[in-house]
């Protein structure tokens, strides 16, 4: 293990960021000696010295005349230590890195507005400057794994233009500031890639960037090569599920795949598949990506939850999400779960059903199926004020936190507004690295909140209840009613997976009532009497129909 020795020098008493520094340090695997505030020259280098340092870390953050003095002499007295093969690197406010980078003797110098990971890259051996993409894991589980303590960092993006989406992601790249582009593509590109003539000219761009060719896909990847070489994915499409699914990883690279159970189809008129057959569209294409080991999300849940779902039917599609995934193949397995859905409830009962998910879906992991845990902010809870937004950002993402996420999809504080630009991307995102900094600091533990386990078991119980009836539309032949496309489908067409806002849909009943209770917590009602309804007495009443 390799040793680094720092400590704020002369008369510098500011340390909070030698702390950043070791904290980083001892997460790329360094042996750590703090030597704290105010350390003389000759106790830096005499500690150096005993401890057999292989890396020297210097702070200073007062006033730059006299840090370059005091570096200065630094470089002197240290000037042995450094023929012997010795790293120094330096840290302090900008006009005090700008003095010490002239000084020619420091191999890396920080300003404070570096991102955590590439200070790692420069712990784990790479450069500071002119990093290449071999400095950068390119497989979303590799790179997971690299940057932890901390999270990835995910953000949507994509522009009704090729231009601007081309100049906007090299924009994100440089910036260094996220690790996944979720590239947004238009409606036609996610619909009628491979059908030009059923291609309306009027719907170009809407809702993202119209890429056309395999041409566009190539560029798009090719303009993410710089900065800190993010990796990117994109929509798996509605429609040549497997065709798409073989340009996205040729041209791409699509680090992982996101494909809905029920979702992106005629029940919510974004494809045109009917609802039993969307199912097993997208059970073959979680094969097609388990077989080449390529990462799944199921991006399920929490279109129950925008459409005010009870929080049972959130927590079940999660645990059928996860349940398929493994079934067809899928060995690592990202479990998303979006928070503020519905926007009103409290994050009490947030966090709550976010751990009765995690916890029932946990019993289906093993060797061969790895969960991955992935958090974002809930679409439709962003006040229009940018103000407010901000804020609730940054709120939200602390709060995920808590559930110590492996990556972080950052909703950008416009969503009630616009969809985000680059520069909009970028603050974000450093928002959000601002509060999951904070949080790993030392969070409290809010998952044991008294309330919060108690919603927790509560939803445990009620959604084994919920699942119990779904076998039960099962006839004795099938052997699995869960991967069953036949029977998932009749989960929703009979209303026992059912949201408000699928009221005088073709596909679902839309007839269960939910409000939020005065815990924040999102419920079914009885609409006879206005009282909350168990998942045990709403399913009586849905089977005596």
């Amino acid at each position: 293990m390799k040793t680094v020795v720092s400590g704020a020098l002369g008369e510098c008493v500011h340390v909070a960021g030698v702390s950043n520094f070791l904290r980083l340090a001892e997460a790329a695997g360094w042996r750590t000696i703090f030597l704290g505030p105010a350390v003389s020259i000759e106790e830096l280098l005499e500690v150096a010295h005993r401890e057999k340092a292989d890396l020297v870390g210097v702070s200073y953050r007062l006033t730059p005349e006299n840090g370059e003095r005091l570096l200065a002499e630094f470089a002197e007295a240290a000037d042995e230590l450094h023929a012997r093969g010795v790293r120094f690197a330096f840290g302090g406010t900008p006009p005090i890195v700008k003095l010490a980078r002239k000084l020619n003797f420091f191999e890396a110098c920080f300003d404070g507005a570096e991102a955590p990971e590439q200070v790692m890259v420069y712990l784990r051996g790479g450069k500071v400057e002119g990093q290449t993409e071999v400095d950068y894991p390119q497989t979303t589980i590799e790179r997971i794994q690299w940057k932890s303590p901390f999270p990835l960092i995910r953000h949507h993006f994509g522009l009704p233009t090729m231009k601007a989406t081309l100049e906007g992601i090299q924009s994100i790249a440089e910036a260094g500031v996220l690790d996944v582009i979720s590239l947004g593509i238009d409606q036609e590109a996610q619909e009628n890639f491979f059908h030009p003539e059923r291609q309306d000219p009027r719907r170009k761009g809407a809702g993202g960037v119209p890429v056309r060719s395999k041409e566009d896909y190539n560029s798009l990847y090719a303009a993410s090569r710089q900065g800190n070489f993010p990796l990117m994915r994109t929509y798996t499409g509605t429609d040549d599920f497997i065709r798409l699914a073989e340009m996205y990883v040729e041209t791409v690279h699509n680090t992982w795949a996101a494909i809905p159970l029920f979702w992106f189809n005629l029940m919510d008129g974004r494809g045109p598949w009917d609802l039993e057959g969307s199912i097993r569209e997208h059970q073959q294409l979680m094969t097609w990506y388990g077989e080449r080991d390529i990462p799944v999300e199921l991006n399920e849940p929490h279109h129950w939850g925008m459409r005010d779902a009870p929080d049972v039917v959130y927590v079940v599609s999660a645990y059928l999400a996860a349940y398929n995934a493994r079934a067809h193949g899928v060995h690592n397995y990202i479990a998303q779960m979006m928070f503020n859905s519905p926007a009103g409830h409290s994050d009490a009962m947030d966090l709550a059903k976010m751990l009765a998910l995690l916890e029932m879906i946990s019993d289906l992991e093993g060797s061969d199926f790895r969960i991955w845990r992935q958090t974002r902010t809930g679409l439709l809870s962003y006040p229009v004020d940018k103000d407010l937004a901000r804020g609730h950002l940054a709120a939200s993402v602390y709060l995920q936190m808590a559930l110590m996420p492996h990556i972080v999809h950052v909703v950008g504080y416009t969503e009630a507004d616009h969809a985000a630009t680059e520069a909009e991307v970028i603050e974000s995102c450093k928002l959000a690295s601002q509060a999951i900094e904070n949080a790993l600091h030392g969070q409290p533990d809010m998952s044991q909140d008294f309330a919060v386990q108690a919603r927790k078991k509560e939803l445990i119980q009620e959604a084994r209840i919920n699942l119990d009836a779904i076998r039960s539309l099962s006839p004795a032949s099938i052997s699995d009613p869960l991967v069953d496309a036949a029977v998932l489908a009749k989960a929703v067409t009979s209303g026992i997976l059912d949201a408000p806002q699928l009221n005088n849909n073709r596909y679902a009943r839309g007839e269960v009532i939910t409000r939020l209770d005065n815990r924040g917590a999102c419920v079914s009602i009885n609409p006879d009497n206005g009282q909350q309804f168990t998942e045990k007495e709403r399913l009586k009443v849905f089977k005596s129909k």
